[in-house]
């Protein structure tokens, strides 16, 4: 498959979904230190994916798919602060765990046809 412009990337796709949730689970949240955390790091998932692609080399590409996978896992650690605190209960955290899950393994697998 040739991908034609970064938004037919499924982790790109999957990670705006995470960031439109992010943003409207923790809209109104008053702890605007950690809303602003979060959301920046949702945020840095799909930018980083669709800045790499736009570098026009797998090498480049590699390295900012790299970036967005840390930032999934940044999501993904913020989410059990977010749990602890009670910001979200456990379903919303579930919900959005195993996006983080699914996007990280979809970033994984384009990294692996990337270096091949």
């Amino acid at each position: 498959m040739v991908i034609r412009k970064f938004e037919e990337i499924i982790a790109w796709q999957r990670a705006r979904e995470l960031t439109n949730l992010i943003y409207r689970k923790f809209f109104k949240l008053h702890d605007f230190e950690f809303r602003k955390q979060i959301c920046r790091a949702s945020v840095s998932i799909m930018n980083n994916v669709a800045e790499g692609y736009e570098r026009m080399g797998n090498k480049e590409f590699i390295k900012f798919l790299f970036i967005s996978k840390g930032s999934c896992s940044e999501v993904r650690s913020m989410l059990y602060l977010a749990l602890d605190l009670k910001y979200i209960n456990n379903s919303e955290f579930d919900l959005l765990y195993k996006l983080t899950i699914e996007i990280s393994k979809l970033l994984s697998g384009f990294i692996k046809t990337l270096k091949t």
